[in-house]
Parts: C-alpha cells; sequence; structure tokens
C-alpha cells in the first residue's frame, strides 16, 4: 500500500469567500499585486447539487468567482455566494477553520509600509521567530472584510535549514 495521495504536487488554489467581489479584487490586485486570470459566472441548482458538492445550503448560489495568481505561489479562488441560509462572520484563527493567507516578501520592512500607506489594518509589529524558524520574520493583517493575512520573509533561511535533508517550499526560490 503507497504513502500519500499519488500524484499530488502540491497546492493549486486556496478558495476564498468573500462578501464583496470587486473590494478583494481590488485588494488582492491593486494592493497586494496579484493578477486577475479570469472568471466564472453564476452557478445554481435546483435539485441537491450545492448540498452534496459543496456542503451548503442546496439552494444557496454562486454569484461569480474570480481566478487570481498571486506571484510565484499558488493561485486564489474568490467566490462570492449568495447564501440560503445565512452567511457566518469571518473565522479567527483559534476557531475551527481558521485561516489565514501568508504572502511571501522580500523585505517585509518595505511591505509593511506599503500596506500602511494604503490604509490597510496592520495587527502588532513584525515578529522575529525562534528556534527551527529563527531568520523568519512575520507580521499579521487585514484585508478589508476582515481575512486574516500574514507578510512572512527569511531572505537568509531559516535556522532548520542548516540541518535538515529537506527543505519547506520557498516561494522566493522554487526550483529548489
Amino acid at each position: 500500500m503507497s504513502v500519500g495521495l499519488p500524484g499530488m504536487r502540491g497546492i493549486d488554489h486556496i478558495g476564498v469567500t468573500v462578501p464583496d467581489l470587486d473590494e478583494a479584487e481590488r485588494f488582492f490586485v491593486d494592493v497586494l499585486g496579484a493578477e486577475l486570470i479570469y472568471t466564472l459566472g453564476t452557478k445554481q441548482a435546483d435539485d441537491d447539487w450545492m448540498q452534496v458538492t459543496l456542503g451548503v445550503h442546496p439552494r444557496t448560489v454562486i454569484r461569480e468567482i474570480r481566478f487570481l495568481r498571486l506571484g510565484n505561489g499558488s493561485n486564489l479562488e474568490l467566490f462570492k455566494y449568495d447564501s440560503a441560509d445565512g452567511q457566518a462572520d469571518e473565522p479567527r484563527n483559534s476557531d475551527i477553520g481558521g485561516h489565514h493567507i501568508a504572502i511571501y516578501v522580500d523585505d517585509l520592512d518595505e511591505a509593511r509600509e506599503h500596506l500602511r500607506i494604503h490604509g490597510v489594518e496592520i495587527m502588532g509589529e513584525p515578529v522575529a521567530s525562534q528556534r527551527s524558524a529563527e531568520g523568519q520574520r512575520w507580521l499579521y493583517f487585514r484585508s478589508p472584510w476582515g481575512m486574516q493575512c500574514e507578510l512572512v520573509s527569511f531572505p537568509g533561511g531559516k535556522a532548520y535549514e542548516r540541518s535538515s535533508p529537506r527543505r519547506l517550499w520557498n516561494p522566493a526560490r522554487p526550483a529548489e
């Protein structure tokens, strides 16, 4: 019996439901530098397809989906749903299903200043990681609708790299 998912290569995309697609696109494209690649129109069903396939109320409607590319890393899929049974608030990191999108930057301080100039809510001050992640700095910020994101940078590498034969994928050096 083989171990792991056959043919697995990595993350293709991260899907995020947003309250306003135009606002989300402006944020990811104009502020963060993503590139809009394509869009998909409305998807709704008169049967139980939405419930069976996506785990949502069967009368929920996907109004539109927009696909963006984030630099050298994963793609981003933005959804606008009309949820037939309401929508919950954005989860915190400590909630089940809590999440954040971490974006690698070459210079964390320059990127933080860029976010500040664009009026983005920055959460605290940069943090210098320790132990195996020493060499990394990171900082959380929020999208206009409250989704947590992170800037992360480790241009000189992380401490674990000195002794580990395997490395985490690095968007600054994708071929390694």
